[in-house]
């Protein structure tokens, strides 16, 4: 008798990307991906201990993903918006991932190359090394946010974007202007949370690195 094939950690990786594709991290399961692939889940716990420890690898190849080729160029504000839009980049193309990215933060070897070059940059750029450690931080919290926040809106299908469109509509050009005054002057200049998705995130990011900026000239 033919025993059941041997699945390799990439291979599983692969199979658990392509589920979270079309479901999120909620609905997975470790036992429909032993389905998917026609095995058992204990032959899959030997890969790894459990659900979470799944999810974090399937995240840390998103990261490494959008580290392979990278080359730190400029100054520190460069290096961290540059890394910064590679990353969005890469869970936009998968953007089932990026929840799971934002609850299931990865400890492999891509998140450690991420933190590596956010973690340089910073020090070079001026800042006390007693602060640096703070300051990734709430960059690392900024990141992950608003891709995070960017990802929920491009999973939606398009009849749902189009319905939640039309909704948004009404809700400000329709808005009664005695009692939302402000809302009904700017209704045809006011746009959906789904518009110029990449200019907010740079912006805000840049205003974020600018505060930084900021408190290293303060200093």
């Amino acid at each position: 008798m033919t025993g059941r094939r041997r699945w390799s950690t990439e291979e599983i990786l692969d199979a658990a990307t392509e589920l979270l594709r079309t479901s999120d991290a909620d609905s997975f399961s470790v036992r429909k991906l032993a389905t998917a692939l026609g095995t058992d889940p204990s032959s899959l716990y030997r890969h790894f201990r459990s659900k979470t420890e799944l999810l974090r690898a399937v995240a840390d190849r998103i990261l490494l993903a959008a580290m392979d080729g990278y080359r730190p160029e400029g100054d520190w504000k460069q290096r961290v918006t540059a890394l910064a839009l590679r990353v969005r980049e890469a869970f936009g193309q998968q953007p089932q991932l990026a929840a799971v990215w934002g609850r299931y933060a990865s400890s492999g070897t891509g998140s450690r190359l991420v933190m590596e070059e956010v973690l340089q940059a910073l020090r070079t750029s001026g800042l006390p090394d007693e602060e640096v450690p703070a300051r990734y931080h709430r960059l690392a919290v900024l990141i992950a946010a608003l891709i995070a926040a960017e990802a929920t809106g491009s999973t939606v299908s398009p009849e749902e974007y189009e319905q939640g469109l039309e909704l948004f509509r009404v809700a400000v050009l329709g808005a009664d202007p005695e009692r939302f005054p402000a809302l009904a002057h700017y209704a045809r200049d006011v746009r959906p949370l789904g518009a110029d998705r990449r200019a907010a995130f740079e912006e805000i990011l840049a205003a974020h690195l600018g505060h930084i900026e900021a408190a290293i000239r303060a200093d």
